[in-house]
């Protein structure tokens, strides 16, 4: 997606059936900003859009929440989340850690602009805002869809529409993604055609369970049958909590695979740690924990070749 298309479609979407004009009136502008925005000519800040949601109806801070499904603690503190200050919290919470230098590679930016934008010394514009987001979470869509139905965005219609076939899929057919990942594989990827039972054979499942699911992955449009190959149409990050119920057996799913082959792999590294710790601190362990995820996440999209397929599973679980 382009996020300058998509930052005007977005924009257009908060104005709703109101005029150009009246839209930029309630916003308390004298000019008619609200056209020189969709027309791609001005773009308005982070922070001012939140604050012209807010000012159309959504309620912003709900909208974040919605994000995030569990309420951070930058969001609980802060009382305006539509100012500077808390984009800049929101892009620092969604770094998770990571240093400026590899996010500023994977946003295209100069190490020294996404530093001051960290920093709250300038602000990112819309546009940049999204590309941000994005890098940093790989949940722009997730995140767009908090505020406006994506329906109502040409841009990101198309896009969110193969967002929800494949979390579908990830909920009804959990070894989807299993699948999506050989076929990453550079093994694979060398094979002159698609062998039926190869699939199969790396991850341990019946010949007929690969059928099956290819041909899911091939209707939900994740991959494409093309010289005589399945390929993955693109990289989809899945924020697999949208279903709270469908969510957990998700996890359960995959916690009870990960216990069943550690048995037989030797590599496999099931530790635990049994402590106490006091109330304060345990949102620090829920920050060690999404740190520990986005870094692995990054690793993962820039290791080369893909050669294996890597399974990792985190339990925080209260005893007591």
């Amino acid at each position: 997606m382009s996020p300058e298309l998509l930052a005007r479609d977005f924009l257009r979407a908060l104005r709703g059936q109101r005029s150009q004009p009246a839209f930029s009136r309630r916003l308390g502008y004298r000019t008619n900003v609200s056209y020189m925005w969709e027309a791609g000519r001005s773009a308005p800040t982070a922070a001012v859009t939140l604050d012209a949601a807010r000012r159309v109806g959504i309620d912003v801070r709900a909208a974040l929440e919605r994000f995030y499904r569990v309420a951070p603690a930058w969001l609980q503190q802060v009382e305006d989340p539509c100012t500077p200050a808390a984009v800049a919290a929101l892009l620092d919470d969604l770094r998770a850690g990571r240093s400026v230098a590899s996010l500023a590679r994977a946003a295209a930016m100069s190490r020294h602009a996404l530093g001051r934008l960290m920093r709250g010394q300038t602000e990112p514009r819309l546009p940049e805002f999204f590309t941000l987001v994005e890098c940093f979470s790989l949940r722009l869509l997730d995140f767009v869809a908090a505020f406006v139905d994506p329906e109502r965005l040409p841009s990101a219609r198309a896009a969110h529409r193969k967002l929800d076939g494949a979390r579908r899929a990830a909920y009804d057919v959990p070894w989807s993604q299993a699948v999506l990942r050989v076929l990453e594989l550079a093994e694979y990827r060398a094979l002159p055609a698609h062998q039926p039972g190869f699939v199969s054979s790396r991850l341990g499942i019946d010949a007929d369970q690969e059928q099956d699911i290819l041909e899911l992955l091939l209707q939900s449009g994740q991959v494409e049958l093309r010289d005589g190959r399945y390929r993955p149409t693109g990289a989809l990050t899945l924020d697999t909590r949208k279903e709270p119920d469908a969510a957990r057996r998700l996890r359960q799913h995959w916690s009870e695979v990960g216990v069943a082959r550690a048995a037989d792999d030797p590599a496999a590294v099931l530790s635990f740690n049994l402590g106490t710790l006091s109330q304060d601190d345990l949102p620090r362990v829920h920050e060690l924990h999404r740190r520990y995820f986005a870094e692995l996440r990054e690793l993962m999209a820039r290791s080369e070749p893909s050669e294996i397929v890597l399974l990792a599973n985190v339990q925080l679980v209260r005893l007591a």
